[in-house]
């Protein structure tokens, strides 16, 4: 009988934040965002993270900069250093993969372990999780949120189960009754449309949804409903895998005034063009695919994709297929808030160079 396995999910609290106020302690106890300036509540961008203390005046990660102002006039904006976060995410990762045999980061603040070989049982990942806990704030001073279970599903809904500074471990046998009457967003892959859809059906918690016929939810969903039946069962069998690939490379910019200016437009293309062609050549890497990212002045977004058959590292290519792509928008009577360029399909080769 294979070794029971036992998954790790990490979270830095309101990483961002908790980073400034470790630097600043001033902040501490003060309404705190990370993002952008609000510029007396015309600035532009988002909230990229805030504290708590911020969260109980509404502020939330991905709100407009101007409406965070309005709800909370007193909070502390601060500008992204993302130098400064990175810097504090490499020292606490390295911390946390010494517990794991294999260890998959995910995002700047956060981590799955799979501390299967480490430990012998739930009992002895709880004490690992609380000693990793004290680690973490006596040699950094920051505070995370731990998830322990049998797969990552999971764990990752446990570490977000108790927040801040919390640990939640589910043991096999508790799985299905600490899924059950949570809201069905909280399960991988379910958003608002998916979630309303089940509701038409009945169905607005997990339980509910491992009640409900399978063949009825591929019937309506696809392979997908295939998914969400077995997570609502809380079966996830994917591994914990590092990845160092890189996806994609992009740069993005909130525009100070909505434009329609064709002219600040390519302009602005070309220079997010430039930045992102510099990233590439650092990395030493080629593309196929380049994508455009719009937003309208409502907050309507829309990317639109263009790929080529033969990689290659040209900047002007970069140009000249993200303006073809902007082309469509611009017919918009909208002005535009948001532009992003990114190039993707990414490969260390050139392919087929003679022919470039």
């Amino acid at each position: 009988m294979p070794k029971q396995r036992i998954i790790m999910h990490i979270d830095m609290d309101y990483f961002f934040v908790a980073v400034e106020e470790r630097k600043n302690p001033e902040l501490k106890g003060k309404p705190v965002a990370v993002g952008a300036d609000p510029k007396g509540g015309k600035g532009r961008g988002v909230v990229s993270t805030c504290n708590y203390e911020a969260r109980k005046f509404g502020l939330r990660s991905g709100m407009p900069i101007s409406k965070a102002y309005k709800l909370c006039r007193d909070c502390i904006f601060l500008p992204v250093s993302m130098e400064l976060y990175v810097e504090a995410s490499e020292k606490i990762m390295e911390m946390f993969r010494k517990y794991a045999d294999k260890s998959e980061q995910v995002s700047i603040d956060e981590i799955f372990l799979d501390i299967s070989s480490k430990v012998k049982d739930f009992k002895e990942a709880e004490k690992l999780a609380k000693k990793i806990k004290k680690e973490i704030y006596d040699n950094e001073k920051l505070t995370c949120s731990i998830g322990v279970a049998p797969n990552k599903l999971v764990a990752k809904i446990a570490s977000d189960f108790e927040k801040p500074d919390g640990l939640t471990v589910v043991n096999p046998d508790r799985v299905s009754g600490f899924l059950a009457p949570m809201n069905v967003r909280k399960l991988w892959g379910i958003g608002p449309k998916t979630a309303e859809a089940l509701k038409e059906m009945g169905i607005e918690t997990v339980r509910q949804l491992s009640k409900a016929k399978q063949d009825r939810l591929i019937d309506e969903f696809g392979s997908f409903g295939h998914e969400m039946h077995l997570m609502s069962k809380g079966i996830d069998e994917s591994e914990v895998e590092e990845s160092y690939e890189i996806k994609s490379i992009g740069r993005q910019v909130t525009f100070q005034k909505d434009t329609k200016d064709k002219k600040i437009i390519f302009d602005t293309i070309d220079s997010l063009a430039k930045e992102t062609h510099a990233e590439l050549k650092e990395e030493k890497l080629f593309y196929k695919t380049v994508t455009l990212t719009v937003r309208f002045e409502d907050f309507d977004t829309h990317t639109s994709a263009k790929s080529i058959k033969i990689a290659t590292d040209s900047l002007e290519m970069i140009k000249g297929m993200a303006k073809e792509l902007i082309a469509p928008y611009l017919k918009d009577k909208r002005k535009i808030r948001l532009l992003g360029v990114r190039v993707s399909k990414l490969s260390e080769k050139e392919a087929q160079k003679q022919l470039v």
